[in-house]
């Protein structure tokens, strides 16, 4: 009986987040996760890293954080398979852990996501306007556009545009890769083999193992995406396939992008200069002898920026919808269009895009600030999230009477895997207090999350429980 009850509450709970049109392939669910991962923080801000970390400092870093990347996809794909919803991890936390956390995880990822797009816009933009001289707030605008247009027809056509999008990025990484590793060993640009002695020029950790720390919070960040596969999950074809192939396709191939990556930037760009470059991954370029290195990368970043916007239109649109499936977001939002896409909830995403831009104008030093810092307390809370999810989702499943051999995509070395992804999660976040540039995440983002959580205990709660016991049902506070 009590197995029946665990299998009700999640069936109750896919039934309730139905409607959507499950007609995403498993490559548009792959290049959706790399669109949503692979930014404009690898092609401009790694170069900072490399400053902050040193090159092998750098390189270690990426690997960890690749590493706890790859843990956290591998709790969110047993979880994704067996219920497979737009409403992803948000919806697993309430169910699984609570409702309250759930609905903190929600509303954080759908801001992070939001304000997330209007960065990207803002980046394209401004490229553009370096380019070709038009005003950048043109640029921002018809790309804006675009990324409404996109997400406002059928998931298909989403899915083959970001795929499209995506592979170009790819692509240019892949050729960073070959281009760079023959300009290393004196095969391209007409150079001598410099081969890695930049890498030991200052000694292997110029600023100490402690950067590597620190710079593990920016690389964090920089992984921050590779969960919309859980959230696309909703969406796609025999999820029980398409799923389990597109997590480890992802986690193994964006950990190897960004390590090589890595390895050619700093093998090439000196540390002491990464940092104040514009684009480290066009200094590649330019030193293999690629002519108009700056301007192919300029074009490649601008094409990352609209992919990332993309798949983070995308994602924060779908947890908007699913929250509001759980009366945890107003009902207006769970309703869809013709080509079953949440209109609404794409409508009022785009639009807190628009404020954010506003405020990279008005309040660049305060308010922008503050909200781009609780965006990045968000990514690693969601991971850790992931982790508890499924961790308490397993315990529950076998004391309801299930049995782990019959779970379609398992984590393996259970509970070693979630245990560890949530605790060097949280390692991460303790590593913000000794940051002074990034502490402000705490002093912003732990009053917001008290307010959130003030919010939905005195209003929320109270009125999802009357809602339910309208309906005949229960639900937990």
């Amino acid at each position: 009986m009590a197995n029946d009850n665990f299998n009700d509450k999640i069936q109750q709970t896919m039934e309730q987040q139905s409607g959507l049109n499950r007609r995403m392939k498993s490559r548009h669910l792959f290049m959706i996760t790399l669109g949503g991962v692979i930014g404009t923080g690898l092609f401009l801000a790694s170069g900072s890293t490399i400053n902050q970390a040193g090159p092998i400092g750098c390189i270690l870093a990426y690997a960890i954080g690749g590493f706890i990347m790859y843990m956290v996809m591998l709790c969110l794909g047993e979880l994704a398979v067996e219920m497979p919803v737009a409403g992803a991890f948000q919806t697993y936390a309430s169910i699984f852990i609570s409702p309250a956390f759930g609905y903190l995880l929600g509303w954080l990822y759908w801001l992070n996501g939001a304000i997330t797009i209007g960065i990207d816009l803002v980046a394209a933009g401004m490229l553009l306007t370096t380019m070709t001289g038009i005003s950048e707030w043109i640029w921002v605008l018809l790309f804006g556009c675009l990324l409404f247009g996109l997400n406002s027809l059928r998931v298909d056509v989403f899915g083959e545009s970001e795929f499209w999008f995506a592979s170009i990025k790819v692509g240019a990484i892949i050729a960073c890769i070959v281009v760079g590793g023959l300009a290393i060993m004196g095969y391209a640009g007409g150079h001598e083999a410099i081969g890695f002695k930049n890498y030991f020029t200052d000694g292997a950790f110029p600023n100490g193992i402690g950067a590597v720390l620190l710079a593990m919070i920016t690389v964090a960040y920089s992984y921050n995406g590779t969960e919309i596969i859980g959230v696309a999950a909703g969406e796609s074809e025999k999820p029980e396939k398409t799923i389990p192939k597109a997590i480890n396709n992802t986690a193994f191939r964006t950990l190897l992008f960004y390590v090589l990556s890595m390895v050619v930037v700093a093998a090439i760009v000196p540390w002491k200069e990464a940092g104040v470059k514009d684009s480290t991954f066009a200094e590649i370029f330019q030193y293999a002898g690629v002519p108009g290195a700056y301007r192919i990368m300029t074009l490649v970043v601008i094409t990352s920026a609209l992919s990332c916007g993309n798949s983070w239109c995308y994602s924060a649109t779908r947890i908007l919808w699913a929250m509001s499936k759980e009366n945890m977001a107003p009902a207006v939002f769970g309703k869809l269009n013709r080509w079953q896409v949440p209109m609404n909830a794409l409508i009022l995403t785009m639009a807190v895009s628009a404020v954010s831009l506003l405020c990279s104008v008005v309040a660049v030093d305060t308010l922008y600030l503050w909200l781009i810092s609780v965006c990045g307390l968000a990514c690693v809370l969601g991971w850790m999230g992931i982790c508890a999810s499924q961790y308490c989702f397993r315990k529950q499943y076998v004391n309801n009477g299930g049995k782990v051999a019959n779970l379609k995509y398992k984590v393996p070395f259970f509970p070693l895997v979630p245990f560890l992804g949530f605790f060097l999660n949280l390692i991460i976040i303790i590593g913000l207090w000794f940051d002074e540039s990034q502490r402000i995440a705490i002093y912003v983002g732990v009053p917001f999350i008290l307010l959130v959580m003030i919010y939905y205990y005195v209003f929320v709660a109270p009125k999802r429980k009357m809602l339910s016991n309208r309906a005949g049902g229960h639900v937990s506070r």
